[in-house]
């Protein structure tokens, strides 16, 4: 046995740092940022450890936490690893089925809960399940539906630990921590089937903690950082420990559509994101540039130039750039780049994680190019996040980056990726069958992905599971062409189809801001989005910025029709999983009608 870190980490950082800012979080009743120093944080988190003893959680039991971004969600996961409990987070948009099957699966007695939408599924779902026996609910402005007679709030279950009563049994079960202990169950989001519950263990946590600090010792207790993605997902939740870690300061955001306002107001030095933000903020900057004239225009088309030479062809390359160059990149800097980062609140940005899905290469050539460390990575759930990524300003554009110190790679059938390494998940909550599949015979794990090694860079061209065979025999990866086609600005959402079918099309939900000003434009009369998405003056400009996008693709992978939706995917139509992953078999159900008109003779 060797006590783990994580049971212990707040406790000693609040020896450390004492009355130092560890969390921020607004209050939304004041719009004020609100504190909590590492001495409250180890205060509250002692608290959560005894009262969990004093409802009788077992040692490596299972607690559900579902709720959005809070502090009581750090609360209550270094409370849990005090005593040796494991925690399953889930996400705060969950329907009733998708909690109600984790409940069980996982068995779990005991779920604290966030708001008013998380509390109204939990108490319906409990009704159902053979194991919820306490709700707790964190947020004291909910309202407890007139016959639940057990549901108690947060304040009233810290109560049942304030006395620190069972302070002698935490701290043995701390000294016995075992780093094999498990530490989080991570439900998959259930893109192709059904969700399975990632075991990830202390030891898994601690290597990755180890190998990001020794490739990234930059990052540090000087540092303002925002979570940006909900701590259920892997990503967030490896980056907010490395960051609690080396102690820097954590905003937690609590409302996603809020994010671009936080980023403002906290103005971070870093933050994990994921493709679709640098989207967005790539399709902004494109607009402004496009709707400009004369000088401005000039300069701002110049600045992206000058800047992917001087960051993309030199600086990422570790080359000189000319001294013409930098001087011009240096005058650039203080204007035009200070000023977009400035506006978007990145302007003392250093250190900028990007994963989850692919990169397109031109966004992150402008991320580059305007002075942005943008390090783009690679990992899974079972990896405990981060398997690759790039150091900073060690870039290959195109690439996820270096493989990290504590992984091992090889490629298997159809160029699979498969991985090695104390991060590793030991397998799937009482799955045997599928634990078993996800190996290989000697013990490597089955990424599900394809991809490459050229000059130490790893590379992903598509994902296995999700390649398409068109009745012609040709292999489609959609990914692939959805990542190219999501960087032009009038598309929002991209769903393609081509398995078995015998051409490649897409459904497409644009941005309907863009279209309107394009109808306002052009004088075009419609009553409803419907109509003016038939537009045929709308169709032709789908149909010429699809024609130029696809130029680099083979003739087998062009779009050779599309239909133009009037809502968007969603997760309240099934379409989206919680991490906003398209799920395909829905699609291809809710749109049957307009799919099956694409491919009629």
């Amino acid at each position: 046995m060797s006590q783990t870190r994580f049971s212990v980490l707040i406790h000693q950082q609040a020896k450390k740092y004492g009355d130092r800012v560890a969390l921020k979080h607004r209050d939304y009743k004041t719009n004020t940022w609100v504190p909590t120093t590492w001495n409250q944080f180890s205060e509250t988190v002692a608290v959560v450890s005894n009262a969990l003893i004093e409802l009788g959680v077992e040692v490596q039991e299972n607690i559900g936490v579902f709720t959005q971004n809070k502090p009581e969600s750090l609360f209550m996961d270094f409370g849990a690893f005090g005593v040796r409990a494991v925690t399953v987070p889930l996400y705060a948009t969950s329907s009733e089925a998708q909690v109600h099957y984790i409940l069980e699966d996982a068995q779990i007695r005991y779920l604290f809960v966030g708001e008013q939408q998380q509390y109204d599924v939990a108490f319906r779902v409990m009704a159902l399940s053979s194991t919820l026996k306490q709700i707790v609910v964190f947020d004291r402005d909910v309202k407890l539906d007139a016959q639940d007679e057990s549901t108690i709030y947060m304040d009233d279950f810290l109560a049942m630990g304030k006395e620190r009563q069972h302070q002698a049994e935490v701290d043995k079960r701390t000294a016995e921590s075992d780093t094999e202990d498990l530490m989080n169950i991570l439900y998959t989001s259930g893109t192709t089937g059904e969700s399975k519950g990632v075991m990830l263990s202390h030891a898994g946590y601690e290597s990755v903690m180890d190998a990001h600090c020794e490739r990234f010792p930059g990052l540090g207790e000087n540092d303002v950082v925002i979570n940006f993605l909900p701590f259920t997902h892997v990503f967030e939740r490896a980056w907010s420990c490395w960051c609690l870690c080396v102690g820097a300061e954590l905003n937690i955001n609590l409302r996603p559509q809020d994010i671009q306002m936080t980023i403002k107001e906290v103005r971070p030095t870093a933050m994990c994101s994921v493709p679709r933000f640098w989207e967005k903020v790539y399709a902004g900057v494109n607009e402004v540039i496009n709707s400009a004239s004369g000088v401005k225009k000039t300069l701002m088309q110049d600045a992206i130039k000058v800047g992917r030479k001087h960051n993309v062809e030199y600086v990422c390359k570790g080359l000189t750039p000319p001294m013409w160059l930098h001087l011009k990149y240096k005058f650039y800097e203080k204007t035009i780049y200070s000023l977009l980062k400035k506006t978007l609140g990145l302007d003392r940005g250093a250190f900028f994680p990007t994963a989850g899905a692919a990169i397109p290469p031109a966004v992150q050539d402008f991320v580059l190019s305007v002075g942005i460390n943008m390090v783009a990575g690679y990992g899974l759930t079972e990896s405990v996040a981060t398997v690759s990524c790039e150091n900073n300003f060690d870039h290959a554009v195109g690439s996820v980056g270096k493989l990290m110190p504590h992984m091992q790679v090889k490629f298997g059938e159809n160029d699979e990726i498969l991985l090695k390494g104390p991060a590793i998940t030991k397998g799937y909550y009482k799955k045997e069958a599928a634990t078993k599949a996800a190996f290989t015979e000697d013990g490597w794990f089955r990424t599900g992905d394809a991809g490459y090694m050229k000059d130490d860079f790893l590379y992903l061209t598509e994902r296995i599971k999700d390649l398409f065979k068109t009745s012609n025999g040709k292999y489609i990866a959609p990914q692939a062409i959805e990542t190219k086609m999501v960087v032009d600005r009038y598309i929002d959402q991209i769903s393609i189809i081509a398995d078995e079918r015998k051409f490649v099309a897409a459904l497409i939900v644009p941005d309907y801001g863009l279209v309107k000003k394009f109808a306002e434009k052009k004088g075009i009369q419609y009553a409803s989005m419907t109509e003016l998405l038939k537009n045929e003056e709308v169709m032709e400009l789908f149909t010429e910025r699809i024609e130029t996008l696809q130029q680099q693709f083979a003739h087998y992978e062009q779009i050779k029709k599309f239909t133009l939706l009037p809502e968007p995917f969603s997760m309240a139509k099934g379409e989206l999983t919680n991490t906003l992953k398209i799920k395909r078999s829905v699609l291809n159900k809710n749109y049957a009608a307009e799919i099956e008109a694409m491919y009629a003779e």
